[in-house]
């Protein structure tokens, strides 16, 4: 029961990120971007808590793996836009590796974070132009909850360590500790 109340915490924080002083003025687009990062999140966590209280963490993995990016491209391809969640340490190196802007994003919410700003508060969107083709841009810092620490923390149980080496080769989304950027919700819509 632990485990899900944490759950339901993260859930919260992720789903209630608040506007960096830069986003002061909302726009269509980045209202629906954090509504598609507000379903996104609830609906992944939702599949998480159940789980997690059927078979614990190791079940969780396949939530992670199968069903993250199938609730990504579900929700990317009914609004028209591109979601996926990335990390400066990913764990699918396939599917969340960062471009040259989210990496950009990611190391300022890094910076701004450690000169005290709150993970929940950490926003970024633009509008950025690559090879003539303009795109607005959006992310969405993660924060590492309690829960997240089983499979993403420092003390990793030997039967999870097991199945994340199974499941992703490459892993580096791991030493994370309570509070740190895990990484960010990530959505680019061609203007």
């Amino acid at each position: 029961m632990k485990r899900l109340a944490c759950l339901t915490a993260a859930s919260a924080l992720l789903a209630s990120g608040s506007l960096h002083a830069s986003e002061s003025s909302a726009s269509p687009d980045l209202d629906e971007a954090r509504a598609i990062v507000k379903q996104f999140a609830t609906q992944l966590q939702g599949e998480l808590a159940t789980a997690i209280k059927e078979g614990g963490p190791v079940k969780a993995i396949g939530v992670c793996k199968e069903r993250a990016p199938a609730i990504a491209s579900e929700l990317g391809a009914s609004r028209g836009w591109e979601v996926k969640r990335t990390s400066l340490k990913v764990r699918n190196t396939e599917l969340n590796a960062p471009d040259g802007w989210e990496r950009r994003v990611l190391n300022d919410f890094a910076q701004r974070q450690a000169a005290g700003a709150e993970v929940q508060t950490l926003v970024q969107s633009a509008v950025v132009e690559t090879n003539g083709v303009k795109r607005f841009r959006f992310m969405q810092a993660i924060p590492t909850g309690e829960v997240c620490l089983a499979c993403h923390g420092t003390a990793i149980a030997p039967e999870i360590t097991a199945a994340l080496d199974e499941q992703y080769p490459d892993d580096q989304a791991r030493g994370f500790s309570l509070g740190e950027i895990r990484g960010a919700f990530s959505l680019s819509k061609p203007l």
